[in-house]
């Protein structure tokens, strides 16, 4: 009698190593793919090509931990907003050009002629990006619609609120990516006691206002995090007295720079990835 109830316990144990077998495998599988994307973003980030003056606001922007809170893997197809002077630029061209593509949506004017030439400076890293224009409403197509895997904003929303157009922004997202896509936003963030300038004209957003910007749009938020909190930053100044911009020069230069760079709200949004879950 004992026997043939191990029998049935013993297939039945088979059976359920089989079954769990193939998770173990996939989950084995994904934590190495994690390690390997947290390794190549690492190289990335101290990369020889990335000026010291860049590397040294890490402390303060925060790289590492920002893009991995987002999700950044090297085979992504990224678009990254108004990219600046190449801050974020000078990591993500790097860490994509092997396996993964980068576009680089860009505004008019100076800002842009002096970025290019960045570009074309260093072919080696940057020779595969692609440049497209960004400037609503006339021309918004950062990316061939529902392309992108990831969408990156890095303080750039109070800009167009000064400007009135950041939904056109926020649309041209929502077209770029593909259906589960993801768009990362930091932005300097206003107290939230105070009610939003509909203009921003000390640079700072409220948290909550630019969740709503972005879920006016079609976007989920997913996440949130505190890695480019400053709580030094009481926001009751304009965002440039601050580092890098100091835009007071010496003065009160001592007591800005003791404060760092701003406060910032670092927010994961989704586009939902079927009708259903848009609703």
């Amino acid at each position: 009698m004992k026997h043939r109830i191990r029998f049935p316990l013993l297939v039945l144990l088979t059976l359920s190593i089989v079954a769990i077998s193939p998770m173990l495998l996939l989950s084995a599988s994904a934590a190495h793919d994690d390690t390997g994307a947290q390794a190549a973003l690492a190289a990335a980030i101290a990369g020889p090509d990335r000026s010291e003056a860049n590397k040294a606001r890490d402390k303060y922007r925060h790289p590492m931990e920002t893009l991995a809170f987002f999700g950044i893997k090297p085979a992504m197809t990224v678009v990254e907003i108004s990219p600046g002077a190449g801050w974020y630029t000078e990591i993500l061209a790097p860490l994509l050009k092997d396996h993964g593509k980068l576009y680089e949506a860009v505004g008019g004017g100076a800002g842009a002629k002096t970025f290019e030439e960045k570009l074309k400076a260093d072919p080696a890293d940057y020779g595969q990006v692609i440049v497209t224009t960004l400037k609503p409403p006339a021309e918004t197509e950062i990316a061939p619609a529902g392309a992108a895997d990831m969408v990156l904003t890095f303080r750039n929303v109070h800009d167009w609120l000064a400007h009135g157009n950041a939904e056109d922004y926020f649309k041209a997202f929502y077209r770029a990516l593909k259906p589960g896509g993801i768009l990362g936003i930091t932005d300097h963030r206003a107290d939230p006691s105070q009610p939003q300038d509909p203009i921003a004209k000390n640079g700072y957003v409220r948290q909550d206002y630019m969740i709503r910007l972005a879920q006016q749009a079609g976007f989920k938020l997913t996440g949130a995090s505190e890695i480019n909190a400053n709580p030094k930053d009481l926001r009751d100044h304009p965002v440039w007295y601050l580092p890098p911009t100091l835009r007071l020069g010496e003065k009160d230069r001592a007591k800005y720079l003791a404060i760092g760079e701003s406060d910032r709200m670092t927010l994961k949004f989704a586009k939902p990835a079927t009708q259903a879950q848009a609703h």
